[in-house]
């Protein structure tokens, strides 16, 4: 509507907009909980009577980006307790679709607080990757670790070292075990299993350090290459440096595995992602 002297304001949506703002905060907010763009559009114009296409939808989720932005550039805390490093796979379209690898740093602080890191996308799980999140985290203020738990991947070690040399590292007993599991007889593999799960269930260091050889020296003759890499394993017993009430979170990187689930039961029904 005009009026002559141009004092007219209407109530409902501010002069010159199109959209109501209250509906694109929604509309956000349904994309982020997992929603996509087409079944958004058919419920804004169910409840509300507004038409937004599928396109248009997209659109006003591209604002999103400033929060992902806003994530990626904010202050962390300079001391956490552990570190749990750990990638899972989601499907992404740049020239073509496929899955690619999300490298995700889960941090748990001195309160018992778990909280997101950083990520790193990648088509694969890779070195650079890990690298370039670590500075990443390093560049946002975070300056020790106490522990990194990870799941062994080649070259990690090193490049946890060169970033924390002062942190102390936990190799993922969960997946050694699984290793075990894939390498040897069918009719070894529940005993060979359940000795090696008494690792994680000592009163000590010492006490682990002894079942150890005893397993390595009950094994060794029958999977010599398979025992010889458990052996050449430096950091399998460290989370016997911290207290038995925290023991049990860190043997593994069962924590940060259990987060990925729920990540992929959100993303479930995107078929792909249309971008980072």
């Amino acid at each position: 509507p005009r009026d002559r002297n141009g004092e007219f304001v209407p109530k409902a949506i501010p002069s010159y907009s199109r959209r109501d703002d209250e509906l694109e905060k929604m509309i956000i907010k349904l994309y982020q909980t997992g929603v996509t763009t087409r079944e958004i559009a058919n419920l804004i114009e169910q409840m509300f009577g507004h038409h937004y296409s599928p396109a248009t939808v997209s659109n006003i989720t591209q604002l999103t980006q400033e929060n992902v932005t806003a994530f990626h550039e904010r202050k962390l805390q300079e001391r956490y307790s552990i570190v749990y490093l750990d990638g899972t796979y989601l499907p992404l379209r740049r020239t073509s679709v496929s899955k690619e690898c999300i490298h995700i740093a889960l941090g748990i602080t001195h309160q018992g607080y778990k909280e997101i890191l950083g990520y790193e996308i990648s088509p694969n799980e890779n070195n650079t990757a890990w690298s370039d999140l670590l500075e990443k985290i390093k560049t946002n203020g975070v300056k020790q670790v106490s522990l990194f738990v990870t799941d062994g991947f080649k070259g990690l070690d090193q490049i946890i070292y060169q970033n924390f040399p002062l942190a102390k590292q936990q190799r993922c007993l969960v997946h050694i075990s699984r290793n075990i599991g894939n390498r040897v007889k069918l009719v070894d593999r529940k005993d060979i299993l359940e000795d090696f799960k008494m690792l994680h269930k000592c009163e000590n260091r010492s006490q682990a350090q002894e079942i150890l050889t005893i397993f390595m020296e009950k094994w060794g003759k029958q999977y010599p290459k398979l025992i010889q890499k458990i052996a050449d394993i430096d950091n399998l017993l460290t989370f016997y440096d911290f207290p038995p009430s925290i023991r049990s979170s860190i043997y593994s990187t069962n924590l940060i595995e259990s987060m990925n689930k729920q990540i992929k039961r959100q993303t479930k029904k995107r078929v792909v992602f249309p971008n980072e």
